[in-house]
């Protein structure tokens, strides 16, 4: 018996860009700041200075962030033909980036209790040494950060909405300032005897850290908990698009983000005269953000009421 290949009407499920430029990047800034990392955490606890030590516990954060970057590329890119991923890899990158912004608020703790404990019991400082490094890793810092933000403007739109790269650029920013606030706070202990900023830069840097590690937090739990986000009008704009016959009405409308700049939509229709899915479909060509459209009509009782606006039948 012959039978018929249905193949051809797959719809992909594959939303996820080309990050490769992106991820060999991320892999050289890695090796770089695991290296500069272990420097600044082992003199920072030689010369007994807290913003220091507080920076290379920062950028120790950041090892780890690129890291899951790093792999949530490879999974993105490896898996994006797995049917098990119904609607594709693109919040693999969402979860690495909550992930990342989980491990950098508990460590953003843990840099506030230790600083506050320097500023009671405080060490000897070797000013010298602390402030060449932390000159070392703000150079490191910068030299990453011009890696990552060139990717990051030649992505285009679309790809500036990557919490991925996003997370990875945020993450040497961010390290950069706490760099910068080392080298204030050892300035000002070897020229001034101000000894008490070192401490408090380190509970100014670990502030800033667990700013950062927030609005990822923010940003990336609606993502994973299919929050249509705040800032996009498509619900209303696919509501106005079906009910502009005057006949239908969108009584269920589920829109959810399945990639980068990417939504998927469930809209369920009620109409005395429904049209066939392929001409609502047909009212939506518009939004290209729109890459899986479910759609389900059904016909309308005699007493339900028309659209507000509209014509009786």
């Amino acid at each position: 018996m012959h039978r018929t290949d249905h193949s051809r009407f797959r719809k992909a499920h594959d939303f996820v860009p080309d990050f490769s430029h992106a991820e060999r990047r991320t892999r050289i800034v890695i090796g770089v700041t695991a290296a500069m990392m272990v420097v600044e955490i082992v003199v920072g606890l030689m010369s007994h200075s807290m913003a220091l030590l507080a920076d290379g516990w920062h950028m120790s954060t950041h090892v780890l962030a690129f890291l899951i970057t790093a792999a949530a590329y490879y999974l993105s890119r490896t898996q994006a033909g797995n049917v098990r991923f119904s609607f594709g890899t693109g919040k693999i990158g969402v979860l690495g980036g909550f992930t990342s912004a989980v491990v950098l608020s508990i460590v953003a703790f843990l840099m506030a209790g230790e600083s506050v404990h320097r500023l009671f019991v405080p060490l000897e400082i070797h000013f010298n040494e602390a402030i060449g490094i932390a000159c070392v890793g703000l150079l490191v810092n910068l030299s990453c950060a011009a890696l990552l933000a060139d990717r990051h403007h030649e992505s285009g739109s679309s790809h500036r909405e990557d919490l991925n790269l996003r997370a990875a650029y945020l993450h040497v920013l961010a390290d950069a300032f706490t760099s910068v606030l080392a080298i204030t706070a050892l300035t000002g202990g070897k020229f001034f005897g101000w000894a008490w900023l070192d401490p408090v830069v380190g509970i100014v840097g670990s502030g800033v850290v667990f700013s950062w590690a927030y609005t990822l937090l923010r940003d990336t739990s609606g993502i994973l908990l299919d929050r249509t986000p705040a800032s996009s009008d498509l619900p209303d704009e696919i509501r106005r698009a079906v009910e502009s016959d005057g006949d239908s009405l969108v009584t269920d409308l589920h829109v959810w983000q399945v990639g980068i700049g990417k939504y998927a939509a469930m809209i369920s229709i009620v109409a005395h005269e429904p049209k066939s899915c392929d001409s609502y479909r047909a009212l939506l060509r518009g939004h290209n953000e729109l890459v899986h459209v479910t759609i389900e009509t059904q016909h309308c009782r005699e007493d339900h009421p028309a659209p507000a606006g509209s014509a009786s039948s």
